[in-house]
């Protein structure tokens, strides 16, 4: 049984000039140009911005060019949501709509103060830019996407009008623009789209003519619907049939949350299935089970692959282990054969589950990412080249009894795995070697073998900071930049990242 996520209709108020300078106040706003500085956004000298400058060197290997990743039938898609672009309002980070009303407990009039603010962490912010520049936002999280080996983006529809439809439409023009290969799948969200067969249909249609949204290589176009189940297979055969009306052949893709109770009665209707997925390391044992039901009854497989989910403005959390549920759900696609991939989510940042470049884990998610996405696409796993060191962890621990700015606290989700207080090292290394590793003030040291290798330490208040050594040498070190602490003003227990790459 999958979990039924309670995906969010909310489109952000857009902010009158007297709430401009409510929010934060000066020592957050310094506090925040603090952190911008330390992802190394400034500009370099042929004036793109570092962040999204993606060389070899960044990696532990090599990444393949978008042309051998895309010779091959496994195709890996994100889930874009449209809610959180790159900017809502094209201001300085410091003081933007997410900093003055999504990070703090005061924004929006007081709305978020139960759960301490909506979010926990937000998109790596960017510089304000004249023109067209959601336009441009969204070519650059287009060309981040596919720098990272990715097919494209399903992109979550939902609503049919507003600000968030736009966005859906706008993304379709920046996909073409960046690439014409990438792929826009769309994906009407269930939870939120109360409409008819044919006002969907006909709405579908007009997206369609997009050259960027998805087809196969016999003209079909993918529609892959988040909880499918919402309607039953007669309902989705008058949008497929309304399509038709359009000259518009439809394989559809339905995204379940309850995928066993469901898989039968879709099957006459669909091309492939897919889940939404679980977002805990010790829940995946299903996975197998499901992509062979799939496959027995003539349908490709997406597989869900994920980082973690926190969401304190519905009071529940995933234990992720770190980064174990994104390695174990990658190792699922890759040796249970599934066909596609799901990254849930790209940049849905009030779950907590974003694989898009952040404030608080710049690329580390997504960097990881493309190692296992190199061996679903291609069948084999690239060879590491250069030692890097990835390091994850909470900045507070779960134990904690209270926030002073959060009345409202989240709890463990049912059946996640049991909250842990760990710092995980993640060695890619060309050769065995020696890792130093300091967390808070307690040292460790320990042997790390060739390849990927995990190790778990205790969580401890401080910083950490590993160095791997070899042949006298440091082949690689990093620290990480938010330090962990006992008393807390705001709950905040997703996984921070840093790379060594980067």
């Amino acid at each position: 049984m999958t979990d039924h996520p309670a995906h969010r209709t909310y489109q952000h108020r857009r902010p009158s000039g007297r709430r401009r300078r409510a929010a934060l106040g000066a020592v957050f706003g310094l506090l925040l140009i603090g952190l911008i500085a330390g992802t190394g956004l400034a500009r370099d000298r042929e004036g793109a911005p570092r962040a999204e400058r993606t060389g070899a060197e960044t990696l532990p290997f090599d990444l393949p060019s978008s042309d051998v990743l895309r010779d091959g039938p496994h195709l890996v898609f994100a889930h874009y949501f449209p809610p959180y672009p790159l900017s809502l309002d094209n201001q300085p980070a410091e003081h933007d709509y997410y900093a003055r009303n999504y990070l703090t407990p005061e924004g929006e009039q007081g709305r978020h103060g139960a759960y301490g603010g909506l979010l926990r962490d937000r998109p790596q912010p960017v510089q304000p830019s004249s023109g067209d520049w959601r336009l441009a936002n969204l070519e650059r999280e287009v060309r981040t996407a596919r720098d990272a080996g990715l097919d494209g983006f399903t992109v979550d529809i939902l609503s049919l009008a507003g600000a968030n439809r736009q966005r859906v439409d706008m993304l379709l023009r920046a996909a073409r623009r960046v690439d014409p290969g990438f792929r826009i799948v769309l994906m009407p969200d269930m939870t939120s789209l109360h409409t008819d067969p044919r006002t969907l249909a006909d709405q579908l249609a007009r997206l369609a003519a997009s050259p960027s949204a998805y087809r196969l290589g016999d003209g079909r176009l993918v529609v892959s619907p988040f909880k499918a189940e919402a309607q039953d297979p007669a309902w989705w055969g008058q949008v497929v049939a309304r399509l038709r009306d359009h000259g518009i052949g439809t394989a559809l893709v339905p995204v379940f949350l309850d995928f066993r109770a469901n898989a039968e009665r879709f099957a006459p209707i669909s091309h492939a299935f897919s889940s939404w997925g679980n977002r805990s390391y010790t829940r995946q044992d299903n996975v197998p089970g499901d992509i062979q039901l799939a496959h027995s009854l003539g349908k490709k497989w997406m597989q869900a692959v994920s980082v973690q989910d926190a969401r304190p403005n519905q009071g529940i959390y995933d234990e992720a282990g770190n980064t174990a549920t994104l390695r174990s759900t990658w190792n699922h696609a890759i040796s249970d054969g599934a066909d596609w991939v799901q990254l849930t989510t790209w940049n849905d940042y009030s779950e907590g589950s974003q694989f898009a470049p952040s404030l608080h884990n710049g690329h580390t998610y997504l960097d990881i990412s493309s190692y296992y996405l190199t061996r679903f696409k291609t069948g084999a796993w690239p060879e590491i080249v250069r030692d890097t060191v990835y390091v994850t962890s909470r900045i507070q621990f779960t134990d904690a009894g209270s926030a002073s700015l959060q009345p409202r606290l989240m709890r463990p989700r049912p059946g996640t795995a049991s909250p842990r207080d760990q710092v995980e090292v993640l060695t890619f290394l060309t050769a065995p070697a020696t890792v130093a590793a300091r967390v808070g003030t307690v040292p460790y040291t320990y042997r790390a073998p060739v390849g990927v290798y995990a190790r778990d330490l205790p969580l401890s208040p401080g910083r950490t900071e590993a160095v791997v050594r070899r042949a006298g040498g440091t082949a690689a070190a990093v620290t990480t930049r938010y330090p962990a602490r006992r008393t807390v003003t705001v709950q905040d227990l997703q996984y921070y990242a840093v790379s060594s790459g980067r």
